[in-house]
């Protein structure tokens, strides 16, 4: 996995810390101080520009993760002149899908793709803002490798690696990469 050291101490600051949300003894990483700054929210997204604007990380499309993700997919496909996929919950897309279920620390959830968001052969970028447990990006990359997608890499803000997604994702042979780590959950 690749980090870009350089603008991990900066945007770092930018995250704000909860504790005990939505749990006792969760450190929830938030990131809307990430995109309320202007400044800020351009640097971390030309991070991920610069990455994938060029050579063979460069994607056809960006999928990005039901919430989160949509807003950094997003900005990011338009920014590259790709197209955008969400990968959306349940019940939320209007068209024809394809669904993966896949386990939460407490329960089981499910990401659905339209059937038509993808062709076979495209080159996807799957996004989200953080990798956990990995559970969302794991299920995100087998529908779209399903409908015959090669997803290039998985991308996020921030990596919790103590809680071992990022470890699950790589020994699953997806190669990732993230702006910073923080320890804990």
């Amino acid at each position: 996995m690749q980090a870009l050291p350089d603008f991990n101490p900066y945007l770092r600051q930018f995250v704000r810390t909860v504790p005990d949300w939505p749990a006792p003894g969760v450190q929830f990483r938030d990131i809307t101080p990430l995109l309320q700054n202007s400044k800020v929210f351009r640097i971390m997204m030309d991070a991920f520009v610069h990455r994938y604007m060029d050579g063979d990380l460069r994607p056809d499309k960006v999928a990005g993760l039901d919430a989160r993700g949509f807003i950094l997919g997003a900005a990011l496909a338009y920014t590259l002149n790709v197209g955008f996929i969400p990968l959306r919950k349940k019940g939320k897309l209007p068209f024809t899908t394809v669904e993966e279920t896949y386990e939460l620390e407490y329960a089981v959830a499910t990401i659905e793709l339209h059937t038509d968001a993808v062709t076979p052969g495209e080159k996807v970028l799957l996004i989200d803002d953080l990798i956990a447990t990995g559970g969302t990006m794991m299920a995100g990359k087998s529908l779209l490798q399903r409908q015959g997608a090669v997803v290039l890499e998985g991308a996020a803000i921030i990596d919790l690696p103590d809680l071992g997604g990022s470890r699950k994702l790589t020994q699953a042979g997806l190669p990732l990469f993230t702006l910073m780590q923080f320890a804990g959950h």
